[in-house]
């Protein structure tokens, strides 16, 4: 998959089986990315450049098609979630009929819920709960492209190497992975490439095995000092007081 404008001004490639972790600051196109792809832009919204999926062109109708089926999101916000529906049977939406619900148990027991959990209304689940819900929604046969946009903010550390470890063999069975996130520690636990994004345009795609050590492996400046403002990394303040990280990047 490629997404780009006329001037590559944001770029970035995914390879079936292939995991790559965007990361940046709050504000710097990461959501935007995932949008254009699935097409979910505001009406209002300008969007020029080309996005190839599998060798075609994917235009808005191949979105249309896809969207839901071949291509899963996982978004950032649990309101996309509907409040008048119980959560079980959102997460059977689209399985096969036969075993939808056998399927969202499964997929409950698996992201550490509850049976009766999915007799509930998201109102009446923690927002930690309603992100594993999410996750569950994802899980569906013949995913071949999944964006996964903050997957794990406020999930516990059992879930989240669950969330972790359902990504990964997304990828080990071909599929693209896309994960948008701030918690880059938890993203190089199975990334195979980071694509680090600032106001836009992307400063740089690296092997996630340079971001080790004081990132001398890493081959720009604004990288390099994103991964030295980390907690871990010396906590490098002044970059933070210039506003390159922005809010909610971290590290665990």
């Amino acid at each position: 998959m490629r997404a780009g404008q006329k001037k590559p001004l944001l770029q970035v490639d995914i390879h079936e089986g292939e995991i790559v972790a965007v990361v940046g600051a709050s504000g710097s196109g990461k959501s935007l990315l995932a949008h254009a792809v699935l097409g979910i832009l505001p009406g209002n919204a300008i969007c020029e450049g080309r996005i190839i999926y599998r060798g075609e062109e994917l235009t808005e109708e191949r979105k249309l098609r896809l969207r839901g089926r071949e291509i899963s999101f996982i978004p950032q916000s649990v309101n996309y979630l509907d409040p008048l529906l119980r959560v079980g049977k959102q997460v059977q939406i689209g399985l096969e009929k036969s075993t939808a619900q056998l399927k969202q148990r499964e997929l409950f027991r698996q992201y550490d819920l509850q049976e009766r959990d999915g007799q509930l209304f998201p109102y009446e689940l923690s927002g930690g709960m309603l992100r594993r819900v999410l996750f569950a929604t994802s899980v569906r046969e013949g995913v071949r492209l999944v964006i996964a946009d903050e997957p794990t903010p406020g999930i516990h550390p059992q879930a989240l190497a669950e969330i972790l470890k359902q990504l990964k063999t997304f990828a080990e069975e071909g599929a693209r992975v896309m994960l948008i996130t701030h918690d880059i520690m938890s993203a190089l636990e199975i990334a195979h490439r980071v694509a680090v994004i600032k106001d836009g345009c992307t400063v740089e795609i690296a092997e996630a095995s340079a971001f080790e050590g004081r990132g001398e492996g890493l081959k720009t400046e604004y990288t390099q000092r994103l991964w030295s403002a980390l907690p871990q990394n010396d906590f490098d303040g002044e970059f933070i007081e210039k506003g390159a990280v922005g809010h909610g990047f971290s590290g665990k």
